[in-house]
């Protein structure tokens, strides 16, 4: 009993080593098939570009020890690439318009023609126009306002002396790009600043705005949120607004501004825009409405 109990064990050995020889052999069989069918690896054509070594703000001078040359794939090269530090620098000396980052490549578009110097003129987009307006601590949204942010600009009128009513705010833009704060125009600067001048982008019409909004009463920053580019309805806001209750869900049309005389009393309300534009009636005319 005890040879035949060895031998079936030494089969069993002997039939399963086997059994483990041929399941690897298969197994290296389909590894090496899977090998020969994948394809050859296809050669990036590349070409070199200029990047950053170490970061870069506004208004630093470009030279050989902030900047390196590096493969980039050919058919991914951004527009205004340059392709060697030698071609970047060879006509003259570069300043930095906007932060770029290391390793980030060095565009024509972030930096000043050759021999140019890095003023808040070479910033401006094409068409565009900057304004200072004067601010303090609080207009200045307590000196949150960087540039590279974007605000929207009330004017508030305080017409002390007169009657209930006549003081009043308005929007006059939204979305507009601060440039500058004082005499920084660093889009990286990350510290809050409080300041006596911010610099904006406009179109022409735009600057007219806030040159006679300025001269009428008091300019007022609101600092947008980050990525918020879209135009809010708005109203103008008196002084017989204060205090009156928010109505919640309410519709945010376009409102305008109508005046109600009665005898020798002037009242300002502000109502929807369809209801300002349906036809007075006699009664109205009666009363004094104006708009």
């Amino acid at each position: 009993m005890r040879i035949s109990a060895v031998l079936m064990i030494v089969v069993a050995l002997v039939f399963g080593a086997l059994a483990v020889f041929v399941a690897q052999s298969w197994l290296n069989s389909q590894n090496h098939a899977r090998q020969q069918n994948v394809p050859a690896p296809v050669a990036v054509k590349t070409r070199s570009i200029v990047v950053a070594s170490a970061p870069l703000r506004f208004g630093v001078e470009l030279n050989q020890r902030g900047l390196r040359e590096v493969p980039w794939p050919e058919n991914a090269v951004p527009d205004g690439a340059f392709t060697s530090i030698e071609a970047l620098l060879a006509s003259g000396k570069r300043m930095v318009l906007s932060a770029i980052a290391e390793n980030e490549p060095i565009l024509a578009s972030k930096i000043t023609g050759p021999g140019q110097r890095a003023t808040l003129s070479a910033v401006l987009t094409p068409g565009m126009k900057a304004v200072t307006v004067r601010v303090n601590d609080i207009d200045g949204v307590a000196g949150f306002v960087l540039p590279g942010d974007r605000v929207d600009i009330f004017l508030t009128r305080n017409q002390s002396g007169d009657k209930a009513g006549t003081s009043s705010s308005d929007v006059v833009l939204q979305n507009v790009r601060v440039l500058a704060i004082d005499q920084i125009a660093d889009d990286r600067m990350d510290k809050p600043a409080v300041v006596k001048a911010v610099t904006l982008e406009v179109e022409m019409a735009d600057g007219q705005k806030i040159s006679l909004a300025a001269s009428l009463g008091q300019l007022t920053l609101a600092l947008r949120k980050a990525g918020d580019l879209v135009a809010q309805a708005a109203r103008q806001i008196t002084a017989e607004d204060l205090g009156k209750p928010q109505k919640k869900n309410a519709p945010n049309g376009n409102y305008s501004t109508i005046t109600v005389t009665r005898g020798a009393k002037k009242e300002n309300y502000s109502v929807p825009a369809e209801a300002v534009a349906l036809p007075l009636t006699s009664s109205a005319v009666h009363q004094g409405v104006t708009r």
